[in-house]
């Protein structure tokens, strides 16, 4: 799942808006819809995405929460690089790290979920079976931080503000909104129009609230570090732009004893400290300076922290299984551009890769080869597909090639010099028959020769890529690898300006409208989308399309397998690798519940143990 966006916005009220849906040509079912945002009868709790919620009004907290987990002491953490704004909604500028801490939601999200909300501002909601509007019932208790009370007027500018100014995605979602009705100081309705799926209401359940009468006279699209008032469970204490972001938690928070609160935000202060690289930020942590450290890098994981150093500063290493899937880090094909065009090129060099040999020489042996665009979860495709897989897929029996209807592609792995070899011999038969022959040594086509650019964004991914380079050398092609800084990456990655590039995908175990954006024909031709590699498949498009509005969790599950066996068949990646565990290093009195939710470890459940605060608060 991911928030889209949407532009412009036009406050309405109810009895305005359908004179006006009525004169622009609306239907009677606009007119239903707008009459079922009015039912106010049904009080309802939990939202989820597919099936029922997990938790209920009577339950005092999450299933993976300590509810009666002590408050007190600070969390420290690192951020890399700078930040110029107090603004994370904004366009301009780079926000602080934290920010989510300080605005809350109409409803939030629990992780030990595929995808469902509970109430926070909104204390219960009304949608009609087709969620074609939802209608919002705000808590009378909510409160900004100076105490004034959260109202739908704030709820309406928000909506408003984020619409016209926000980030692209939220605005993109926003503006499937055809018109809204403000009940009254504690009730509001949104009513959807064309182009609205089953996760529409749950994004706009999502969104963040602020102050009307803050944000009124400022320039909300831009980089500021005036302190806003916020209504979540921190207060920004202090700031250092561009260095440091103190947060401390609120005693009196409105919203403390909520079942989606109780149990976290623990830590009396949260302090997050910049760094100019990750390097320095790691000799920081072992030093003592920080007590709280996620681990990206396996090779970091098991060579970089000194035991010693560790055992002086009372730091403990955790590795925390979870079941969400994992980045989809690989070698991506520009396939708009010749050669990976032909897919008969991409299966070439997907025999390349040795991934045994870079796992242990370069990660010690810790990861696994990534063989989905889902990896580590359920929605991975089976290795056949299933009844409701090949139902889904039979409409394009004659599109796709049979392959697809029958075991899913899975990348090499080679356990011996044998197998490498076996591997190349595959490789250069595919080139030959896509028209790549060895002429003087090189591999080339038409007079060609088969040269390309591997575009890499992070200086520690260039062992592998030399590793790749090498291998394709043996087959007489020339691959050159050139490493940008972060702007010049991401300007690069933007307009799919490459040939190769070392990316990743990141889905949720709710994968949604978000699908689109990585798939679809539309998005390959659109920039700063993420269709990095230029997929453009008519069943890809449909399967994209109709996954956010799957009715339950095994459809859902039919729509990821397909695209995912569909996709892997297609070779539009060298899969990389994952690691199936969350590498969290921490001061020993930290502690945590001994619960990990399906999406790992959440550290706003975690707390400080000692002898200060044994007693409970």
């Amino acid at each position: 799942m991911i928030i889209r966006a949407f532009k412009g916005f036009f406050l309405l009220s109810l009895s305005l808006t359908l004179i006006l849906l009525s004169a622009s040509g609306y239907s009677q079912t606009n007119q239903a819809q707008t009459d079922q945002a009015q039912n106010f009868g049904v009080q309802n709790f939990g939202l989820a995405m597919h099936g029922a919620p997990l938790h209920n009004k009577g339950d005092i907290a999450l299933g993976y929460v300590n509810a009666d987990a002590p408050k007190g002491g600070t969390l420290k953490q690192a951020a890399i690089g700078t930040f110029d704004s107090l603004n994370p909604y904004a366009i301009k500028g780079k926000a602080a790290q934290g920010l989510h801490l300080v605005y809350d939601r109409l409803m939030q999200r629990a992780w030990d979920e595929p995808f469902t909300l509970y109430p926070l501002i909104a204390q219960s909601y009304d949608i009609p079976d087709d969620r074609s509007s939802i209608t919002f019932t705000l808590n009378p208790e909510a409160r900004f931080h100076d105490g004034t009370p959260i109202t739908t007027d704030d709820v309406l500018f928000s909506f408003e503000t984020l619409r016209e100014y926000g980030r692209p995605n939220m605005r993109r979602i926003y503006d499937l909104v055809a018109s809204t009705d403000k009940i009254d100081t504690n009730r509001i309705a949104f009513i959807l129009g064309n182009g609205f799926d089953r996760e529409t209401v749950m994004i706009i359940a999502m969104m963040p609230v602020l102050s009307k009468a803050w944000w009124e006279g400022r320039t909300f699209d831009s980089a500021i570090l005036e302190t806003p008032l916020g209504n979540g469970a921190y207060k920004i204490e202090d700031i250092d732009a561009g260095r440091r972001i103190v947060y401390s938690r609120l005693p009196d928070y409105w919203a403390k004893d909520l079942m989606i609160n109780r149990g976290q935000h623990n830590f009396d202060t949260i302090i997050y400290d910049y760094y100019r690289d990750d390097t320095v930020a790691l000799e920081a942590f072992q030093s003592g300076d920080l007590n709280f450290r996620r681990e990206g890098n396996a090779g970091n994981w098991n060579r970089a922290y000194d035991e010693a150093l560790m055992e002086r500063s009372g730091l403990i290493k955790l590795e925390s299984p979870h079941a969400r899937p994992e980045s989809v880090r690989a070698l991506i094909f520009n396939t708009r551009r010749a050669p990976f065009d032909d897919i008969k090129v991409r299966e070439a060099l997907n025999q390349v890769l040795d991934f045994k040999w870079i796992n242990e020489n370069l990660y010690h042996g810790q990861y696994k080869r990534v063989d989905s665009y889902y990896p580590n979860s359920a929605l991975s495709a089976p290795l056949e597909p299933t009844e409701a897989e090949l139902a889904l897929l039979a409409p394009f029996t004659d599109s796709l090639p049979p392959r697809i209807f029958g075991a899913k592609w899975t990348p090499p792995y080679y356990n011996d010099n044998n197998a490498r070899r076996a591997g190349l011999r595959k490789a250069d038969a595919l080139l030959k028959e896509a028209g790549w022959l060895i002429e003087d040594g090189l591999r080339k086509k038409d007079g060609e020769a088969f040269a390309f650019e591997i575009l890499l964004g992070a200086p520690e991914d260039e062992k592998l890529a030399l590793s790749f380079v090498s291998a394709l050398k043996r087959l007489g092609i020339e691959a050159n690898i050139r490493v940008l800084d972060s702007a010049a990456f991401r300007g690069r990655l933007n307009e799919y300006d490459y040939d190769m590039v070392a990316y990743r995908w990141q889905n949720s175990l709710s994968p949604g409208t978000e699908q689109m954006l990585y798939w679809s024909c539309e998005s390959a031709q659109m920039p700063a989308r993420w269709n990095f590699a230029g997929v453009c498949e008519p069943a890809i498009d449909a399967l994209a399309g109709g996954i956010a509005n799957a009715q339950d969790y095994e459809a859902l599950k039919a729509h990821a397998h397909a695209i995912d066996r569909i996709m892997m068949h297609g070779h539009y990646m060298i899969p990389l690798y994952y690691a199936g565990v969350d590498y969290i290093a921490h001061h020993k009195t930290l502690q945590s519940p001994p619960n990990t939710p399906i999406y790992g470890a959440v550290i706003e459940s975690w707390w400080v143990q000692n002898e200060e605060n044994d007693v409970q608060e």
